[in-house]
């Protein structure tokens, strides 16, 4: 039997591990550690300075399979997920053939654009008696609205989380006045009508290179365009997300 715990770690500042997480990780047998290449090195290394000074768990790392970016877009996320899957169950084999403890750090929360709860379904189906829990980390929309230090919803109001694939492809979602866009490739605030729309923008929020900026969509976008464009260039990744908001609604 594999007890696995999938633990949010916030989005990139050691402070943002709670004391429920320490626990989690200090109790586990085993801590797989992913490699994302070079490029994402800082990922990586955050991991391991989480994990550094712990006694118990024995902490091994593996590469990460890659996403294929030519094919179509659900087809090559199942495929991807496979791949992961088979590569869990390998080094699970491999390094907890009786059984014990493992745990995941995931960035953010589990529940939030994340799949790493979906492949551990995938692995508890595979045949391995597995049980799964979530230890809850603080996400980047918590971050960016502390950075900026606004509340998330209009007041009495509702919020829609989407991604920007989707925003691109609908458009505004009907009825909304408060978007929270994730998983932005950099091309989808410019792609919108601006009026009436003020943004709340972060990206490495937590991090050293943290990076915010804000204000009417016309001005911000073509300027969070070029910020998020150099940042790329310097760092190699970039992690960002975006608050929107209609001028109507009680910031």
């Amino acid at each position: 039997m594999i007890d696995l715990t999938l633990i949010g770690i916030g989005t990139g500042n050691p402070d943002h591990l709670t004391a429920q997480a320490r626990r989690a990780m200090a109790g586990a047998d085993l801590i797989l550690l992913p490699r994302k290449g070079s490029d994402k090195a800082d990922l990586i290394d955050l991991r391991r300075t989480l994990c550094a000074g712990l006694e118990g768990p024995r902490i091994v790392e593996f590469d990460m399979p890659v996403r294929d970016g030519a094919a179509a877009y659900l087809g090559a996320v199942h495929d991807w997920h496979a791949a992961i899957t088979a590569l869990w169950r390998a080094e699970i084999e491999a390094h907890l053939p009786q059984g014990g403890s493992l745990a995941l750090l995931v960035w953010g929360d589990p529940m939030l654009y994340d799949s790493t709860l979906r492949i551990a379904r995938r692995l508890a189906t595979s045949g391995m008696r597995l049980t799964i829990r979530v230890v809850p980390g603080i996400t980047s929309i918590q971050a960016l609205c502390a950075a900026h230090a606004i509340p998330l919803n209009p007041l009495g109001g509702a919020v829609t989380i989407t991604t920007a694939r989707m925003l691109r492809r609908h458009g505004w979602p009907q009825g909304a006045t408060c978007v929270v866009v994730m998983l932005d490739d950099g091309t989808t605030l410019e792609t919108l009508p601006p009026e009436g729309i003020t943004v709340w923008w972060g990206a490495y929020l937590g991090m050293e290179a943290e990076a915010l900026d804000h204000g009417p969509l016309a001005l911000a976008a073509p300027r969070i365009a070029r910020l998020r464009a150099q940042l790329r260039a310097r760092h190699g990744w970039i992690m960002d997300i975006s608050l929107l908001k209609k001028d109507q609604t009680d910031a």
